[in-house]
């Protein structure tokens, strides 16, 4: 072992296991503070979809909700280190702390009885794999290594889309008997708001005019390699372009963690926009028409509007190779699979008459049942953060 790598190893060892434990329990000897509510951002440095409706109904509610972002992966050691301390003294005194992604930071800890982290997650459904069932896979890190700086400690509630997504994330997370329970995904209720789909459609048209009376294509594939390398896969927006311009425009928007985005030609940019930074994904699915995605999550968000699904898929036996699925991929997904841009395109062409609907509707029956418009006042409901004039 090199001397750069075993000092971050003792690095890492003193602080989930010594520096951080220590902060909290000094913390937690204070008094928990009735009414406070928490929403932790991991990695993110603003307040994300998968919190948006539920930190304004806690508002509404009566609360004050405070936010802490601790970027991970986005500052030096040094300053992260801070901020999880920062982070940890202020969960100290909350009955109620939201996180939407795992963190080794709550999980090192020993949460004080009082307090409930609710797990929302940041995905709907089960597609690939994550946690202890990556543990044996290329993409993941070892179930010894997972066991000795957990990820998933210490939560109350794991909100999940439906009972069929309940046995993946228990194997995922390793969670005891009732923690994972489907009251549906916060951030999917947007969906079921004709004001929200509304607004979403003409800041499409503010960000892309040429949108405006075209049918939209939505290409929103997941990420490659690791958060470090992530990239894309390219389209080619020239035969796409040729082939589909009278009557579609294309819309792209890639994962968060790739950095160096596909280059859209200028022959092309009216008829093609990459509007990763301009718009949400909750925002893009409800004004598509069709998705284009691969291995993403969002297709379980988007059947909920029981419209045309394609999936891009090169690179699968690779891709499951690295991180594996919980359903056989060309079973679970509700549209084709191609490896072809030109049998995509052809596809598409003809999809009024080759479009299964009922399949979506089966997939999303059995992926989102507890997807319906209320899935944010039902986990708080089930939380106990009532109105205020209810609790008097």
């Amino acid at each position: 072992m090199s001397l750069k790598k075993g000092l971050k190893k003792l690095a890492r060892f003193a602080s989930l296991k010594v520096i951080l434990p220590a902060v909290y329990a000094c913390a937690a000897r204070r008094t928990v503070e009735p009414g406070r509510v928490v929403f932790l951002e991991v990695s993110a440095d603003r307040l994300t979809d998968s919190f948006a409706l539920l930190y304004e109904e806690v508002k509404a509610r009566g609360r004050q909700p405070e936010l802490i972002c601790i970027h991970d992966g986005s500052v030096g050691g040094a300053q992260y280190l801070k901020n999880c301390v920062r982070m940890l003294r202020s969960i100290a005194t909350a009955p109620v702390v939201f996180i939407n992604e795992a963190s080794n930071i709550t999980s090192c800890v020993k949460l004080r009885p009082q307090t409930k982290l609710i797990q929302t997650w940041h995905g709907c459904g089960a597609f690939k794999k994550f946690g202890f069932s990556t543990a044996s896979l290329e993409w993941g890190i070892s179930g010894k290594e997972m066991e000795r700086y957990p990820y998933y400690k210490n939560q109350w509630l794991v909100s999940v889309s439906a009972p069929e997504a309940v046995s993946a994330y228990q194997d995922a997370m390793h969670q005891p008997q009732g923690v994972i329970r489907p009251l549906g995904v916060s951030r999917t209720d947007v969906f079921f708001d004709p004001d929200y789909i509304r607004a979403a459609r003409e800041e499409l048209y503010a960000q892309f005019p040429q949108a405006r009376d075209k049918k939209i294509i939505l290409y929103a594939p997941t990420f490659r390699g690791t958060q470090t390398n992530a990239r894309s896969l390219q389209l080619d927006h020239e035969a796409w372009k040729t082939a589909l311009s009278a009557e579609y425009v294309l819309v792209e928007k890639h994962h968060p963690f790739v950095k160096k985005l596909p280059r859209i030609p200028e022959s092309c940019r009216d008829f093609a926009r990459d509007l990763t930074g301009a718009m949400s994904i909750s925002q893009l699915l409800c004004v598509s028409d069709i998705c284009i995605s691969d291995y993403s999550s969002l297709v379980f968000e988007y059947s909920l509007f029981e419209r045309p699904m394609v999936f891009y898929a090169p690179d699968l036996q690779e891709y499951f190779d690295a991180r594996g699925f919980y359903y056989d991929y060309d079973t679970l997904t509700p549209g084709p699979v191609f490896d072809d841009q030109t049998e995509m395109i052809a596809y598409i062409r003809e999809i009024d008459a080759r479009f299964d609907r009922q399949q979506v509707k089966d997939f999303r029956e059995k992926f989102m049942s507890a997807c319906d418009g209320h899935a944010t006042e039902r986990i708080l409901d089930y939380i106990g953060i009532r109105e205020e004039k209810e609790r008097k």
